[in-house]
């Protein structure tokens, strides 16, 4: 069967979910192509002589931009079987009720992936009965086929040190064990987590080394769900690559709780960690079932900075509970822990998502500010308590656009965004309203990759904009 793999969008990263997939569905004899929306326009001729097309949509803003290209291909090739596989698999909507062989495949897709393709094409059994949308299964993985797609230097980049080097993307494991409210990992595994092995992971490092890399991301939901694990991978790394720097992902409490593998991650060129922070507001935490207080992630921050470790916490400014002393709350700590330099300006303007089968759903402090499902949004509607706010993020999101297209510095982005709150605040911005000074050299200098966007952000008009030729 020849199979047409789609990505749209992996934060930047070349993307691991296409080439993970493209290697199984090659072992298991298929012919595949690759094709990346983030880098590349669509091909026109893309679609011709295929036999499959499926999407990977990791994330929300992957699935709002493979809905528009799956109904667009849907258009042009009618009869073309469609899937769209990964996290947002299940948030799918049916394209066609008529297409009994398209499928939504959410979690471990990779095996149900070459099943369904395997179906097809006649091989065990063309009536094979339609899977579950969610799979758990254990199985081994397969070292990406990177071959198929763009070569690094098309992706983000490490930016350090007045210099940009080449990185790449790996993930050490799948799911999460915690079952954060507003997160959509949970809604899939359950509290679970798959491991892929320390060989394969290490293997996939050293193709991308091969290709020019020397900054590793792990893309882990949680690094450190499986912090042996991720620690002999780490030693490995370090000891095969000794040249190699990396970032990763993990909670406050387990920045805290593991404190012992720090100065080995440190040794071994750990530059930052990504960890949510989403509120400072202990009560809002809560209600997320975060498991850390506002005071913790301080702690988190001064135990990194300890061991040379800068932290990049990404925030959820935006809930139905956040008042305008929340938003200027958050934007008073990063001035004061002299992490202005750390965050994405895309970070302060970020409202909840509520997707299908959210936890947040079932939360009795939710059914007050809960409206319709807005199929085109792949989320429920909601309205804050107090409706200024709703109106405030509406106009930092477009603040925030706009200084990404004009390439605005981040001090100079930082200042716009904290203007823009001590205006919308009006009187709610008393005691906030302190001069904030802001190092920009430092700031600039802060370790980071190029791509400033977010999983949870909304799809920009550029990113649908490589559409147009479909």
């Amino acid at each position: 069967m020849r199979v047409l793999i789609v990505s749209t969008y992996e934060l930047g990263h070349q993307p691991v979910h296409a080439a993970s997939p493209a290697a199984a569905l090659q072992t298991a004899g298929h012919e595949v192509r690759a094709l990346d929306l983030a880098v590349e326009m669509w091909d026109p001729d893309a679609l011709e002589g295929i036999d499959a097309l499926a999407f990977s949509v990791p994330m929300h803003t992957a699935m709002r931009i493979a809905v528009s290209a799956a109904q667009a291909a849907r258009r042009t090739h009618p009869g073309v079987p469609i899937c769209f596989y990964g996290l947002y698999g299940e948030m799918a909507p049916a394209l066609d009720p008529s297409h009994a062989m398209d499928r939504a495949l959410a979690g471990e897709y990779e095996p149900e992936l070459v099943a369904w393709v395997d179906a097809l094409s006649g091989v065990n059994g063309t009536d094979r009965a339609r899977p579950e949308v969610i799979q758990l299964t254990k199985h081994a993985y397969h070292a990406p086929a990177r071959e198929l797609l763009p070569p690094i230097d098309r992706y983000a980049r490490l930016a350090v040190g007045g210099e940009e080097r080449l990185a790449g993307y790996v993930e050490a494991s799948h799911g999460c064990v915690h079952k954060c409210r507003h997160c959509p990992v949970p809604v899939v595994y359950d509290g679970r987590i798959r491991i892929v092995g320390a060989d394969t992971v290490l293997d996939d490092i050293a193709r991308l080394v091969d290709a020019g890399a020397r900054h590793i991301t792990f893309g882990d939901p949680d690094f450190l769900n499986g912090w042996r694990h991720s620690h002999k991978v780490v030693r490995a790394m370090h000891a095969r690559f000794p040249e190699l720097t990396f970032d990763c992902t993990t909670k406050v409490e387990h920045i805290l709780e593991h404190a012992h593998v720090w100065p080995e991650f440190a040794d071994a060129g750990c530059l930052f960690v990504i960890s949510a922070f989403e509120s400072l507001n202990d009560r809002i935490l809560e209600r997320l079932d975060k498991g850390h207080l506002a005071a913790e992630a301080e702690q988190a921050i001064a135990l990194l900075r300890r061991h040379g470790i800068e932290t990049r916490p990404s925030w959820l400014p935006f809930t139905p509970w956040t008042s305008f002393a929340d938003v200027l709350d958050i934007l008073d700590f990063v001035a004061a822990h002299d992490l202005v330099g750390n965050v994405d300006p895309v970070q302060y303007s970020i409202r909840l998502l509520l997707p299908k089968g959210s936890l947040l759903l079932d939360l009795p402090d939710m059914q007050r500010h809960l409206g319709r499902y807005d199929e085109a949004q792949l989320s429920f509607t909601w309205q804050a308590a107090d409706p200024a706010v709703d109106a405030f993020q509406a106009e930092l999101a477009t603040l925030v656009a706009a200084m990404a297209d004009e390439d605005a510095d981040i001090a100079t982005s930082y200042a716009a965004v904290r203007a823009l709150a001590l205006d919308a605040a009006g009187a709610a911005a008393e005691g906030h309203r302190r001069e904030v000074s802001v190092d920009i050299e430092r700031a600039a200098a802060r370790p980071r990759l190029t791509e400033a966007w977010f999983c949870c952000a909304e799809p920009t008009e550029l990113q649908f904009a490589q559409l147009a030729g479909i």
